[in-house]
């Protein structure tokens, strides 16, 4: 998923369109705000950042974002109308990993957010999650409990994934459904709250670390319950 924090809703509907059209999942934001309240959600693969914005300035942003534990190295690139040296310097030193100056041609930043997108794709995967006594290992899609290896099914594994990469983070059941399933939630579908309950049933006094969080969704934390 990429997130695009963009006030100008011609060029935030047509970036979209034009990314989701080559298959890279994008999510458009209007204002800091929505795009806060998103990311304390889920995290993207990338993000595509406006410098000039309502509310607050994309460079203050960007800072924020590399202050955070959890999206200090979360792949950024600049996409603003201020296109001097002096502002690429800027914004590079300011920790994005790519500035593209307006107006651009789309075909372009496709190309460079796939080029940043496989940088920053399985060579930046930790060999394995730590978290407490529960181990999980990507590459091999082995999950360790306390020193017993414990058997998940496919989805099972991307959802205890999605929480282990980023502990700490409350995840709604809207964000997991969309995250894990592509689906939407309704308001009753129960299969996240399922697959929670089985997890925590198989990974033991582990399955405490995943934390309920009421009336939002479900986070990991060191601390068992």
């Amino acid at each position: 998923m990429i997130y695009l924090l963009e006030d100008d809703g011609s060029i935030r509907n047509f970036v979209e369109y034009a990314l989701n059209g080559s298959g890279l999942e994008t999510r458009g934001f209007g204002t800091p705000g929505e795009f806060w309240q998103a990311l304390g959600q889920a995290l993207p693969s990338l993000i595509l950042l406006d410098i000039m914005l309502p509310e607050e300035d994309g460079l203050e942003i960007l800072r924020k974002l590399r202050s955070r534990r959890e999206t200090e190295r979360l792949p950024v690139i600049l996409l603003t109308a201020r296109g001097t040296e002096y502002d690429k310097v800027l914004g590079l030193d300011s920790g994005a990993d790519d500035y593209i100056a307006k107006p651009f041609g789309i075909l372009e930043l496709i190309s460079r957010v796939k080029a940043l997108l496989r940088r920053a794709g399985p060579g930046d995967q930790p060999e394995e999650y730590i978290l407490g006594g529960l181990r999980l290992i990507p590459d091999s899609r082995r999950v360790v409990a306390e020193g017993a290896e414990v058997a998940l099914t496919y989805k099972e594994f991307e959802l205890l994934s999605l929480m282990m990469s980023h502990p700490g983070t409350v995840f709604t059941r809207d964000a997991i459904l969309r995250s894990i399933w592509d689906m939407e939630f309704d308001g009753e579908n129960r299969t996240v709250d399922v697959h929670i309950r089985t997890l925590r049933s198989k990974l033991g006094r582990c399955g405490g670390l995943i934390r309920t969080v009421r009336g939002i969704g479900y986070k990991m934390d060191e601390k068992s319950d």
